[in-house]
């Protein structure tokens, strides 16, 4: 054995006794309690243990750019037109910068597994795309990122990022996203990306219904599209904000809808908390979709960051934890088995979304593992606990000690 992390409990099964994890090459080789093996040894003292955590939904290439953008509107956002304002000063040095800089709090954070997107327009070509693609080779040490390429600010009129999906879809991006709040015609760029999709033998994760009422919800038309072509679980759309606004038996009836057609939803809760209600100034409307009520209903769910210091959310540090505590806040999550469930959101949930298939703490798969300071997941999401350790493949990528008091 390289390693053997010992006394650990299993996220999957924390009731069952600690156990020790054996690590050879690279990946898990042994799992057993009192593991009988001479190699260096981390002792992780009773604590939870994962695959690490993974970010089904954030934007590298747009972070930390809040500085240059111009202000708000009183209450309107106007968030895509300022980050529109700034991407022609987007150069490969600089989106790799203020990229790497987000990337590695979210390492730091324990996430091992990332689906990052990016947009391409004319505004920045594929600029975003080279430096990510860059980040990605660079940062294989500590988290495997897959690119995402959808066009932001329109596609059925904006000839120029059709030819550019099409070339990132050549160079090798594995999904292909959607914005069709930002197309004068919503269900040609929806149908247009599943042709793409389908063309180029790629995943699907589209941003979809936002907004403050369940009118025009074009979940409708992804869920007829991914039954239509058979690619149930290979779809994933975010934000949801408009299923925030249906009565429970409407929300009920959606998420069977949902889940039948096998789409996976991605709830954002600082962005749509961030956008949302802005038609308001008192009782404000929340936006965020309830995903535990999507998942007792059947649907696949993560919970991710979106955007981080950028006019979308303006806030934010690369902390999934922290993601997860927001939504059960915002959606009155407070049961044992629901802020479970709001940890698997970020773990074996949103594996199963980005189709991963050696995922997790196995024999056999790669040894990602990730030790948090809890002994249960809900105690993880309720009390925002950190990593003391990560692992990428076998080998330390993180430290993060206990904060101590020193008693005068």
């Amino acid at each position: 054995m390289d390693l053997v992390i010992r006394n650990v409990r299993l996220a999957d099964s924390p009731e069952q006794p600690p156990i020790d994890i054996g690590v050879q090459g690279g990946r898990i080789a042994a799992m057993a309690p009192g593991l009988g093996a001479d190699a260096p040894a981390y002792d992780a003292q009773g604590n939870l243990a994962c695959g690490g955590l993974i970010e089904t939904h954030i934007h590298l290439d747009k972070t930390r750019i809040i500085d240059r953008c111009p202000p708000e509107d009183g209450r309107n956002a106007n968030a895509v037109p300022r980050v529109a304002a700034v991407k022609q000063t987007f150069t490969e040095e600089d989106v790799y910068r203020r990229a790497s800089a987000t990337l590695e709090n979210c390492i730091k954070h324990g996430t091992t597994r990332m689906r990052t997107h990016v947009e391409l327009d004319g505004g920045v070509e594929m600029r975003s795309f080279n430096a990510l693609e860059q980040l990605r080779r660079d940062y294989a040490w500590a988290i495997d990122i897959e690119l995402c390429v959808f066009p932001q600010e329109g596609l059925t009129n904006n000839p120029r990022s059709d030819q550019l999906l099409v070339e990132a879809l050549k160079r090798g991006a594995p999904v292909i996203g959607a914005a069709p709040n930002y197309d004068p015609d919503k269900s040609g760029q929806i149908r247009r990306i599943f042709e793409l999709a389908r063309e180029y033998d790629v995943h699907i994760d589209m941003h979809l219904d936002s907004g403050n009422s369940p009118a025009d919800m074009d979940i409708h038309l992804v869920c007829e599209l991914t039954r239509k072509y058979g690619l149930g679980g290979r779809v994933a759309v975010g934000h949801g904000c408009k299923y925030s606004t249906l009565p429970p038996p409407d929300l009920t009836a959606l998420a069977a809808e949902i889940a039948d057609a096998g789409v996976a939803v991605t709830v954002l809760p600082a962005t749509d908390l961030y956008m949302m209600g802005r038609d308001q100034t008192h009782s404000v409307r929340r936006g965020v979709a309830d995903a535990n009520v999507l998942v007792e209903n059947g649907v696949n769910c993560s919970i991710s960051s979106n955007n981080i210091l950028n006019p979308f959310t303006p806030l934010g540090d690369g902390n999934l934890v922290r993601m997860a505590n927001l939504q059960a806040n915002v959606c009155q999550i407070g049961e044992s088995r629901r802020l479970r469930d709001c940890f698997h959101m970020l773990t074996t949930r949103s594996a199963k979304l980005m189709n991963l298939k050696d995922y997790g703490i196995a024999v056999g798969n790669p040894a990602d593992i990730v030790i948090m300071d809890a002994t249960t997941p809900e105690q993880v999401v309720a009390e925002i606990k950190a990593p003391l350790v990560v692992f990428k493949h076998g080998a330390r990528t993180v430290t993060r000690p206990r904060a101590e008091l020193h008693r005068l």
